[in-house]
Protein backbone atom coordinates (compact mmCIF):
# COMPACT_ATOMS: atom_id res chain seq x y z
CA UNK A 1 0.00 0.00 0.00
CA UNK A 2 1.30 3.25 -0.46
CA UNK A 3 2.62 5.92 2.12
CA UNK A 4 0.33 8.45 0.88
CA UNK A 5 -2.51 6.47 0.93
CA UNK A 6 -1.60 5.00 4.22
CA UNK A 7 -1.32 8.82 5.45
CA UNK A 8 -4.76 9.75 4.20
CA UNK A 9 -6.78 6.57 5.48
CA UNK A 10 -4.81 7.12 8.71
CA UNK A 11 -6.85 10.40 8.73
CA UNK A 12 -10.05 8.93 8.00
CA UNK A 13 -9.83 6.38 10.37
CA UNK A 14 -8.70 8.89 13.32
CA UNK A 15 -12.79 9.91 14.04
CA UNK A 16 -15.44 7.17 14.40
CA UNK A 17 -17.05 6.25 11.36
CA UNK A 18 -19.84 4.03 9.88
CA UNK A 19 -17.78 1.06 8.49
CA UNK A 20 -19.05 -1.90 6.46
CA UNK A 21 -16.84 -4.65 5.70
CA UNK A 22 -17.87 -7.15 3.08
CA UNK A 23 -16.20 -10.70 1.87
CA UNK A 24 -16.91 -12.39 -1.47
CA UNK A 25 -20.18 -14.41 -2.27
CA UNK A 26 -19.39 -17.67 -0.60
CA UNK A 27 -17.03 -16.51 1.30
CA UNK A 28 -14.25 -18.86 2.58
CA UNK A 29 -11.61 -19.39 5.87
CA UNK A 30 -9.61 -16.25 4.30
CA UNK A 31 -12.74 -14.21 3.82
CA UNK A 32 -14.56 -14.62 6.74
CA UNK A 33 -10.99 -14.80 9.16
CA UNK A 34 -9.90 -11.55 7.57
CA UNK A 35 -13.65 -9.70 7.80
CA UNK A 36 -13.29 -10.70 11.66
CA UNK A 37 -9.59 -9.94 12.25
CA UNK A 38 -10.01 -6.48 10.95
CA UNK A 39 -13.73 -6.02 12.31
CA UNK A 40 -11.95 -7.40 15.95
CA UNK A 41 -9.05 -4.69 14.96
CA UNK A 42 -11.52 -1.12 14.32
CA UNK A 43 -13.45 -1.91 16.93
CA UNK A 44 -11.21 -0.46 19.08
CA UNK A 45 -11.13 2.77 18.12
CA UNK A 46 -15.19 2.96 18.93
CA UNK A 47 -15.85 3.09 15.10
CA UNK A 48 -19.94 1.61 13.94
CA UNK A 49 -18.96 -1.75 12.39
CA UNK A 50 -21.02 -4.12 10.45
CA UNK A 51 -20.08 -7.06 8.46
CA UNK A 52 -22.53 -8.28 5.27
CA UNK A 53 -21.66 -11.59 3.92
CA UNK A 54 -23.81 -11.92 0.86
CA UNK A 55 -24.29 -15.46 1.70
CA UNK A 56 -24.16 -18.30 3.95
CA UNK A 57 -20.74 -19.99 4.49
CA UNK A 58 -19.68 -23.06 5.90
CA UNK A 59 -20.30 -24.49 9.19
CA UNK A 60 -16.96 -25.37 9.84
CA UNK A 61 -15.91 -21.36 10.08
CA UNK A 62 -18.80 -20.03 12.75
CA UNK A 63 -16.55 -21.04 15.65
CA UNK A 64 -14.43 -18.09 15.11
CA UNK A 65 -15.00 -15.06 18.00
CA UNK A 66 -17.42 -12.32 16.48
CA UNK A 67 -18.76 -14.83 13.75
CA UNK A 68 -22.31 -14.28 15.34
CA UNK A 69 -21.51 -10.70 14.13
CA UNK A 70 -21.91 -11.35 10.28
CA UNK A 71 -24.83 -10.63 8.71
CA UNK A 72 -25.91 -12.68 5.61
CA UNK A 73 -27.71 -10.42 3.07
CA UNK A 74 -29.08 -13.28 1.55
CA UNK A 75 -31.51 -13.70 4.64
CA UNK A 76 -31.49 -9.94 6.72
CA UNK A 77 -31.69 -7.65 2.66
CA UNK A 78 -33.94 -4.99 4.36
CA UNK A 79 -31.64 -4.63 7.43
CA UNK A 80 -28.62 -4.86 5.33
CA UNK A 81 -29.60 -2.16 2.65
CA UNK A 82 -30.49 -0.04 5.75
CA UNK A 83 -26.48 -0.09 7.18
CA UNK A 84 -25.81 0.31 3.38
CA UNK A 85 -27.43 3.39 2.95
CA UNK A 86 -26.01 4.79 5.69
CA UNK A 87 -22.42 3.65 5.05
CA UNK A 88 -19.33 6.18 4.99
CA UNK A 89 -16.47 3.79 4.81
CA UNK A 90 -16.97 0.33 3.10
CA UNK A 91 -14.34 -2.38 3.05
CA UNK A 92 -14.26 -5.01 0.34
CA UNK A 93 -12.03 -7.94 1.38
CA UNK A 94 -10.81 -10.93 -0.37
CA UNK A 95 -12.01 -9.43 -4.08
CA UNK A 96 -11.43 -6.99 -6.37
CA UNK A 97 -14.77 -6.95 -8.41
CA UNK A 98 -17.60 -5.76 -7.06
CA UNK A 99 -19.50 -8.61 -9.14
CA UNK A 100 -18.09 -10.73 -7.01
CA UNK A 101 -20.75 -10.05 -4.43
CA UNK A 102 -23.76 -10.74 -7.62
CA UNK A 103 -26.86 -10.38 -5.56
CA UNK A 104 -25.30 -7.37 -2.95
CA UNK A 105 -24.28 -5.14 -5.88
CA UNK A 106 -26.84 -3.13 -6.48
CA UNK A 107 -27.30 -2.29 -2.92
CA UNK A 108 -24.28 -0.41 -3.08
CA UNK A 109 -25.32 1.63 -6.23
CA UNK A 110 -25.84 4.81 -4.17
CA UNK A 111 -23.18 4.78 -1.67
CA UNK A 112 -21.24 8.31 -1.63
CA UNK A 113 -18.39 7.36 0.98
CA UNK A 114 -14.96 5.95 -0.19
CA UNK A 115 -13.84 1.74 -0.52
CA UNK A 116 -11.35 0.22 0.72
CA UNK A 117 -9.98 -3.16 -1.37
CA UNK A 118 -7.35 -5.25 0.36
CA UNK A 119 -7.22 -8.22 -1.89
CA UNK A 120 -4.33 -10.74 -3.60
CA UNK A 121 -6.28 -11.71 -6.44
CA UNK A 122 -5.21 -10.88 -9.83
CA UNK A 123 -6.58 -7.98 -12.21
CA UNK A 124 -8.39 -5.78 -9.80
CA UNK A 125 -10.78 -3.59 -11.00
CA UNK A 126 -10.50 0.55 -10.27
CA UNK A 127 -13.73 1.37 -8.10
CA UNK A 128 -11.56 1.59 -4.90
CA UNK A 129 -9.99 5.46 -3.46
CA UNK A 130 -8.04 3.30 -1.30
CA UNK A 131 -6.02 0.22 -2.62
CA UNK A 132 -4.01 -2.44 -1.09
CA UNK A 133 -3.75 -4.99 -4.05
CA UNK A 134 -0.86 -7.98 -4.41
CA UNK A 135 -0.81 -10.75 -6.19
CA UNK A 136 2.12 -12.14 -4.21
CA UNK A 137 0.57 -12.34 -0.85
CA UNK A 138 -0.41 -16.06 0.46
CA UNK A 139 -3.76 -14.79 1.57
CA UNK A 140 -5.65 -11.40 2.19
CA UNK A 141 -5.33 -12.26 6.37
CA UNK A 142 -1.22 -12.05 5.45
CA UNK A 143 -2.54 -8.29 3.99
CA UNK A 144 -4.00 -7.30 7.09
CA UNK A 145 -1.61 -8.29 9.13
CA UNK A 146 0.22 -6.27 7.35
CA UNK A 147 -2.56 -3.50 7.18
CA UNK A 148 -2.35 -3.17 11.18
CA UNK A 149 1.22 -2.77 11.08
CA UNK A 150 0.99 -0.14 7.90
CA UNK A 151 -1.31 1.33 10.83
CA UNK A 152 1.46 1.44 13.41
CA UNK A 153 -1.04 -1.48 15.33
CA UNK A 154 0.73 -4.04 15.81
CA UNK A 155 0.39 -3.91 19.61
CA UNK A 156 -2.91 -4.26 19.12
CA UNK A 157 -3.30 -7.25 17.89
CA UNK A 158 -5.11 -9.72 20.44
CA UNK A 159 -6.43 -13.15 20.55
CA UNK A 160 -9.39 -12.71 18.88
CA UNK A 161 -7.73 -10.70 15.78
CA UNK A 162 -4.64 -13.62 16.01
CA UNK A 163 -7.38 -16.10 15.62
CA UNK A 164 -9.08 -14.65 13.11
CA UNK A 165 -5.83 -13.96 10.89
CA UNK A 166 -4.45 -17.30 11.07
CA UNK A 167 -7.46 -19.08 10.09
CA UNK A 168 -7.51 -17.63 6.70
CA UNK A 169 -3.75 -17.83 6.31
CA UNK A 170 -3.88 -21.24 7.36
CA UNK A 171 -6.89 -21.87 4.80
CA UNK A 172 -5.43 -20.25 2.10
CA UNK A 173 -2.28 -21.89 1.80
CA UNK A 174 -3.31 -25.56 1.85
CA UNK A 175 -1.96 -25.90 5.75
CA UNK A 176 1.18 -23.42 4.83
CA UNK A 177 2.35 -26.11 1.29
CA UNK A 178 1.33 -23.50 -1.44
CA UNK A 179 4.28 -21.65 -3.25
CA UNK A 180 2.56 -18.79 -2.01
CA UNK A 181 4.17 -19.06 2.18
CA UNK A 182 7.07 -17.06 2.29
CA UNK A 183 9.24 -16.77 4.85
CA UNK A 184 7.46 -13.44 5.99
CA UNK A 185 3.82 -15.80 5.94
CA UNK A 186 5.92 -17.97 8.22
CA UNK A 187 7.05 -14.68 10.35
CA UNK A 188 3.67 -13.34 10.87
CA UNK A 189 2.23 -16.58 11.51
CA UNK A 190 4.78 -17.12 14.55
CA UNK A 191 3.90 -13.29 15.59
CA UNK A 192 0.32 -14.65 15.62
CA UNK A 193 1.04 -17.54 17.79
CA UNK A 194 2.55 -15.45 19.98
CA UNK A 195 -0.24 -13.16 20.35
CA UNK A 196 -2.21 -15.83 21.41
CA UNK A 197 -3.54 -18.46 18.02
CA UNK A 198 -3.76 -21.38 19.41
CA UNK A 199 -2.66 -23.11 15.75
CA UNK A 200 -3.86 -26.46 17.33
CA UNK A 201 -6.52 -25.49 18.15
CA UNK A 202 -7.49 -23.84 14.92
CA UNK A 203 -6.14 -26.45 12.68
CA UNK A 204 -8.31 -28.97 14.52
CA UNK A 205 -11.95 -27.08 14.35
CA UNK A 206 -10.90 -26.49 10.62
CA UNK A 207 -9.92 -29.83 9.55
CA UNK A 208 -11.52 -32.33 11.82
CA UNK A 209 -14.96 -31.37 10.83
CA UNK A 210 -15.95 -34.79 8.82
CA UNK A 211 -19.31 -36.85 8.83
CA UNK A 212 -20.11 -39.75 7.46
CA UNK A 213 -22.30 -38.65 4.59
CA UNK A 214 -18.94 -36.08 3.39
CA UNK A 215 -17.06 -38.82 3.69
CA UNK A 216 -18.90 -41.12 1.38
CA UNK A 217 -19.46 -37.59 -0.77
CA UNK A 218 -16.19 -37.73 -1.51
CA UNK A 219 -16.01 -41.84 -2.09
CA UNK A 220 -18.19 -40.52 -4.82
CA UNK A 221 -16.12 -37.72 -6.34
CA UNK A 222 -13.26 -40.27 -6.69
CA UNK A 223 -15.11 -42.70 -8.00
CA UNK A 224 -15.98 -40.63 -10.80
CA UNK A 225 -12.18 -38.82 -11.46
CA UNK A 226 -10.87 -38.90 -14.62
CA UNK A 227 -7.35 -39.28 -15.78
CA UNK A 228 -6.45 -37.49 -18.49
CA UNK A 229 -2.52 -38.33 -18.59
CA UNK A 230 -1.71 -37.38 -22.34
CA UNK A 231 -2.68 -33.50 -20.86
CA UNK A 232 -1.30 -34.48 -17.29
CA UNK A 233 -4.74 -33.58 -16.17
CA UNK A 234 -7.23 -35.29 -14.17
CA UNK A 235 -10.91 -34.11 -13.43
CA UNK A 236 -13.88 -35.09 -10.95
CA UNK A 237 -17.50 -34.48 -11.54
CA UNK A 238 -20.70 -34.41 -9.06
CA UNK A 239 -23.89 -33.66 -10.08
CA UNK A 240 -26.90 -32.56 -8.28
CA UNK A 241 -28.06 -36.16 -7.53
CA UNK A 242 -25.45 -37.14 -6.08
CA UNK A 243 -24.80 -34.23 -3.65
CA UNK A 244 -28.22 -34.76 -2.46
CA UNK A 245 -28.02 -38.31 -2.47
CA UNK A 246 -25.15 -37.63 0.05
CA UNK A 247 -26.89 -34.93 2.27
CA UNK A 248 -24.77 -32.49 1.08
CA UNK A 249 -24.02 -29.37 3.04
CA UNK A 250 -22.12 -26.11 1.89
CA UNK A 251 -18.33 -26.89 2.51
CA UNK A 252 -18.99 -30.38 1.94
CA UNK A 253 -16.51 -30.38 -1.30
CA UNK A 254 -13.71 -28.26 0.09
CA UNK A 255 -10.64 -29.41 -0.90
CA UNK A 256 -11.93 -32.50 -3.10
CA UNK A 257 -9.99 -31.08 -6.48
CA UNK A 258 -6.51 -31.37 -3.84
CA UNK A 259 -7.37 -34.98 -4.56
CA UNK A 260 -6.68 -35.06 -8.01
CA UNK A 261 -3.85 -32.87 -7.89
CA UNK A 262 -1.57 -34.80 -5.45
CA UNK A 263 -1.61 -37.72 -8.24
CA UNK A 264 1.83 -38.40 -9.75
CA UNK A 265 2.94 -36.55 -12.92
CA UNK A 266 -0.53 -34.16 -12.44
CA UNK A 267 -0.13 -30.78 -13.72
CA UNK A 268 -3.71 -29.29 -14.15
CA UNK A 269 -6.74 -30.26 -11.91
CA UNK A 270 -10.74 -29.86 -12.25
CA UNK A 271 -13.75 -30.41 -10.36
CA UNK A 272 -17.24 -29.85 -11.97
CA UNK A 273 -20.02 -29.41 -9.43
CA UNK A 274 -23.72 -29.13 -10.39
CA UNK A 275 -25.34 -26.29 -7.94
CA UNK A 276 -27.87 -27.42 -5.98
CA UNK A 277 -29.60 -24.28 -5.60
CA UNK A 278 -28.63 -22.52 -9.28
CA UNK A 279 -28.89 -23.54 -13.15
CA UNK A 280 -24.70 -23.90 -13.71
CA UNK A 281 -21.86 -25.70 -12.77
CA UNK A 282 -19.71 -24.51 -10.29
CA UNK A 283 -15.88 -25.39 -11.32
CA UNK A 284 -12.97 -25.31 -9.09
CA UNK A 285 -9.63 -25.79 -10.79
CA UNK A 286 -5.76 -25.90 -9.36
CA UNK A 287 -2.54 -26.42 -10.69
CA UNK A 288 0.91 -26.69 -10.27
CA UNK A 289 3.95 -25.37 -11.36
CA UNK A 290 3.93 -22.11 -14.27
CA UNK A 291 0.35 -23.34 -15.64
CA UNK A 292 -2.02 -20.15 -14.57
CA UNK A 293 -5.32 -21.70 -13.78
CA UNK A 294 -6.51 -17.72 -13.16
CA UNK A 295 -5.79 -17.42 -17.14
CA UNK A 296 -7.69 -20.55 -18.60
CA UNK A 297 -10.98 -19.52 -16.02
CA UNK A 298 -11.02 -16.60 -17.72
CA UNK A 299 -10.32 -17.26 -21.40
CA UNK A 300 -13.04 -20.18 -20.46
CA UNK A 301 -15.21 -20.12 -17.81
CA UNK A 302 -16.25 -16.58 -16.40
CA UNK A 303 -13.94 -16.55 -13.76
CA UNK A 304 -10.31 -16.25 -12.26
CA UNK A 305 -8.50 -16.36 -9.15
CA UNK A 306 -4.68 -16.93 -8.55
CA UNK A 307 -2.12 -18.52 -11.14
CA UNK A 308 -2.16 -22.32 -9.36
CA UNK A 309 -5.73 -21.69 -7.94
CA UNK A 310 -8.88 -20.35 -9.51
CA UNK A 311 -12.93 -21.11 -9.58
CA UNK A 312 -15.46 -20.76 -12.43
CA UNK A 313 -18.98 -21.70 -13.96
CA UNK A 314 -20.59 -23.38 -16.78
CA UNK A 315 -24.25 -22.65 -17.92
CA UNK A 316 -23.85 -25.59 -19.97
CA UNK A 317 -24.80 -29.30 -18.78
CA UNK A 318 -22.49 -31.27 -17.15
CA UNK A 319 -21.95 -33.57 -19.90
CA UNK A 320 -21.49 -30.25 -22.25
CA UNK A 321 -19.32 -28.79 -20.05
CA UNK A 322 -16.75 -31.51 -19.34
CA UNK A 323 -16.81 -32.23 -23.60
CA UNK A 324 -15.83 -28.66 -23.78
CA UNK A 325 -12.91 -28.82 -21.66
CA UNK A 326 -11.37 -31.80 -22.51
CA UNK A 327 -11.30 -29.84 -26.27
CA UNK A 328 -9.76 -26.89 -24.71
CA UNK A 329 -7.25 -28.91 -23.33
CA UNK A 330 -5.61 -29.55 -26.80
CA UNK A 331 -5.00 -25.80 -27.30
CA UNK A 332 -2.63 -26.24 -24.29
CA UNK A 333 -0.89 -28.97 -24.46
CA UNK A 334 2.74 -28.08 -24.76
CA UNK A 335 2.18 -26.09 -21.10
CA UNK A 336 0.94 -29.12 -19.22
CA UNK A 337 3.57 -31.51 -20.64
Amino acid sequence: MEEKQIKALKTVLETPKKIVIIPHKNPDGDAIGSCLGLFHYLNQYKHDIAIIAPNEYPEFLKWMPGEERILKFEYQTDSCNAILEKAELVFTLDFNALSRIDEMEPALKNFQGDYVMIDHHQAPADYARFMYSDTSMSSTCEMIYNFIDFMGDTDKINKDIATCLYTGIMTDTGSFRFPSTTSSTHRVIANLIDKGAENANIHNAILDTNSIDKLHLLGCALKNLVALPEYNTVYITLSREELQQFNYKKGDTEGFVNYGLSLKGIKFAAIFIESVQEDLIKISLRSKGDFSVNEFSRAHFNGGGHTNAAGGRSTLSMEETTQRFEALLKDYKSQLQ
